[in-house]
């Protein structure tokens, strides 16, 4: 309840702040104002009821005021982005006319004309609401597959061309369901891989609410297995383990700071997987465990949300390291934010002698909108390298 009402007091004054911005500023009045502050009122009520989808809402009915209000933060930030570069165009502007003059222009001329503000802010609203328009419905709605290719020198030849499919990120809950996952099995299935990896964050909500939405992980097929770990938001809403225990239900072979042998063409790898870097007590992650048992000759491919597992993975002897969590920073600009915090942010890295792959994942964390930053669905063909 505190939590709530923090956050609502926080997003009232942002849309005191927005009101200010976009109605007072460019001088709207009558109906337009009117209009406009009724629809800032009603979307800061869609944004609270987002905020609590998935966890005090039930998403079978409520998903549609999920994913308007989670849309609407995401053009919040753009909306603020905006309304700064109008702020500083027009101080520029004004200081440009002091230098040209030589004097203090009188107070009326020191402000920009309100058709001008008008017309910038208008335009800025419109540009908003078509970049969320396609971010949202179109870019995030459509996960595309990429494909990579990783060449790895300690690989047996036994795994040589072995493909991967690496699923992360899908945060289905608050703003798309089943019929989200469903695609994206269904992709995944007709690249007909040979292990699959679930890289964590599937859901946003409790397993009472949300845990039927991942219901078609069950139709994943691979020869070798479907191996998955945990990410952090799998400790947000609901227990971790019980959220790993219930993809096992699913047929996912969860791994819990463990590995495990793979077998293929009689070679043999190990499989590992740790529990998501800031997971706490007593489920914190656990690399050296996640190893252990193993020898030094062996290929170990390990599964990590976060790509910061990364420095203790090269240290410890792990050859490729499969990752998510950072979703390429999902909406420019918010990358520059993404690099400053992990070591890798998206595709192929080299750390010492362990390779790491960062899937900019299939889904969208909040507002369900990719902005430069296509979700993606990675299928890796590991080769040998001589």
């Amino acid at each position: 309840m505190i939590r709530l009402l923090v956050a609502g007091t926080f997003l009232a004054l942002i849309t005191f702040w927005l009101h200010r911005r976009l109605v007072r500023a460019p001088g709207l009045t009558g109906k337009p104002a009117l209009a406009a502050d009724i629809a800032l009122v009603a979307l800061l009520g869609v944004a609270m009821a987002a905020s609590v989808t998935g966890t005090v809402l039930d998403p079978a009915w409520a998903r549609p005021l999920g994913f308007l209000g989670y849309s609407w933060f995401a053009a919040g930030l753009y909306l603020i982005i905006g309304i700064l570069v109008i702020g500083a165009f027009c101080i520029g502007a004004r200081l440009v006319r002091r230098f040209r003059t030589g004097n203090s222009p009188e107070p009326d001329s020191s402000r920009p004309p309100r058709r001008t503000l008008r017309i910038a802010t208008g335009t800025l609203v419109a540009v908003t609401v078509i970049t969320i328009g396609y971010g949202s419905l179109i870019e995030a709605a459509n996960p595309r597959i990429v494909h990579s290719t990783i060449a790895l020198p300690g690989l047996p030849n036994g795994f040589d061309g072995l493909r991967v499919a690496l699923i992360t990120d899908l945060h289905v809950g608050p703003a798309r369901g089943s019929g989200f996952v469903q695609g994206v099995v269904d992709q995944v299935n007709e690249q007909q891989p040979d292990l699959i990896i679930l890289g964590g964050d599937l859901a946003d909500g409790t397993i009472e609410f949300v845990g039927e939405d991942l219901a078609p992980l069950a139709e994943l097929d691979a020869p070798l297995g479907v191996y998955g770990v945990s990410g952090n938001h799998e400790y947000y809403s609901d227990d971790a383990l019980s959220w790993l225990d219930h993809w096992e239900t699913l047929g996912v072979r969860t791994l819990r700071n463990e590995n495990v042998t793979v077998t293929h063409n009689g070679d043999e790898i190990a499989v590992a997987g740790v529990h998501d870097y800031t997971a706490p007590a007593p489920d914190a992650a656990d690399l050296p465990r996640a190893v252990a048992g193993l020898s030094p000759e062996t290929f170990v491919l390990l599964a990590a949300h976060q790509p910061r597992h990364v420095l203790e993975a090269q240290d410890l002897g792990v050859d490729l390291q499969l990752s998510g969590h950072t979703h390429g920073g999902q909406m420019w600009p918010l990358g520059y934010l993404v690099a400053a915090a992990n070591p890798t942010v998206a595709g192929l890295d080299h750390f010492g002698d362990t390779a790491i792959y960062t899937s900019q994942g299939a889904g969208a964390w909040g507002p369900p909108v990719r902005v430069a930053t296509p979700p993606e669905i990675s299928i890796l063909e590991l080769v040998t390298q001589e």
